[in-house]
């Protein structure tokens, strides 16, 4: 037995009642039911646990189709429960052979020379609806012009805006993406607004783009001037609370600070290096003045032995204490730069590093 469920339209007494005529399907027929649930990451957490004894039982088989992360999107009760699979998008050439059935069966009367077939399959981006769309509206448009045949014209007046807006995932889209993040590293404001009002316009996900600016304002500017990554936080939820086009301005005024922003990748650099450094390195213990010891046993055992605690310390500072694991030398990650906050970031570090090396020296 099938049955579908929107996530969209139902709510909790939905659900009660497809699990009463599924209980009833089986006592009648002995047969299991296929709950389909169109749009799941809609229900809250609530309506989401609501299906779990029914699964657990083996009343129904669960199947939850989402356009989001079911990672963030789906309990961990319920996902543990099932298989994930991805369903990805089509490819030109399976595109291809929806587009010539398409015509076969639904459009015998008009033909497509093949630049227009070409673009209107990128115009799809991977998606069949959108290309049975597009293909419906040309209909209408080519019997309105009494037209029997497609070209790249007949598009560029029928479809332009919408065709010029449809590259996404293609590679200009792309390019147009790094234009912005390297126009936004290169503290150009103008040209760093252009790309994304010409993205905007051209109909990319403005969340995409918000989580990309997000990117931005620690890759490329990070410690420098920490504002900037609050600002861009900040533009994205306010994109979310207001959606198009008023969100917009929030990302553009984002956009704009980050480019004008001091820069900074040291963080980048260090983040990577660190991660470089353990993948090759491998574990080692954590010291024992530097484990926690919630049970007399550990204290037995010197598990916070002889730590240091930096607020009874002159300055806040322990001077000459090691925190890298015993058998390491110490590794230097993080190297500010002299731009921004970082300056003085920078200017800290090096009275640190001196009172420890001035605290060791004494030993």
């Amino acid at each position: 037995e099938f049955m579908p469920l929107s996530a969209v339209l139902s709510g909790v007494k939905d659900i009660r009642e497809a699990i009463a005529e599924a209980e009833r399907v089986l006592q009648k027929n002995g047969r299991h039911t296929i709950l389909f649930v169109d749009e799941v990451h809609r229900f809250n957490k609530s309506q989401q646990d609501a299906f779990l004894p029914y699964v657990e039982q083996g009343l129904v088989t669960f199947i939850g189709a989402t356009t989001e992360n079911p990672s963030f999107e789906v309990n961990n009760a319920l996902l543990s429960r099932a298989q994930v699979y991805v369903l990805h998008a089509l490819s030109e050439e399976e595109l291809g052979e929806l587009f010539t059935r398409a015509r076969q069966v639904a459009l015998p009367d008009l033909s497509f020379d093949d630049a227009a077939s070409t673009r209107i399959i990128g115009y799809a981006d991977g998606d069949a609806r959108r290309l049975l769309n597009v293909l419906e509206q040309l209909q209408t448009a080519a019997q309105t012009a009494q037209v029997s045949s497609i070209d790249s014209d007949f598009l560029d007046n029928t479809l332009a805006q919408n065709l010029r807006r449809f590259d996404k995932g293609g590679e200009a889209f792309y390019d147009q993406i790094s234009a912005l993040h390297k126009s936004v590293r290169g503290s150009n404001p103008d040209a760093a607004l252009y790309w994304l009002v010409r993205m905007l316009d051209g109909g990319a996900d403005a969340r995409y783009l918000s989580r990309r600016i997000v990117r931005m304002a620690w890759e490329d500017i990070g410690l420098a001037d920490p504002r900037a990554i609050q600002l861009a936080n900040d533009a994205a939820q306010t994109y979310e609370r207001l959606g198009s086009p008023e969100g917009e301005l929030a990302l553009a005024q984002a956009v704009l600070y980050l480019a004008v922003a001091a820069k900074s990748n040291a963080g980048y650099v260090a983040y990577n290096a660190a991660r470089a450094f353990v993948a090759r390195d491998g574990s080692r213990n954590v010291p024992l003045h530097l484990r926690n010891a919630p049970t007399q046993l550990m204290k037995q055992l010197d598990y916070g032995k002889h730590y240091r605690y930096a607020h009874d310390e002159e300055g806040g500072f322990t001077a000459g204490e090691k925190y890298f694991p015993d058998d390491m030398p110490e590794v230097s990650f993080y190297q500010p730069t002299e731009r921004g906050l970082e300056g003085k970031i920078a200017e800290k570090l090096a009275h640190l590093r001196e009172l420890d090396a001035a605290a060791r020296g004494k030993k």
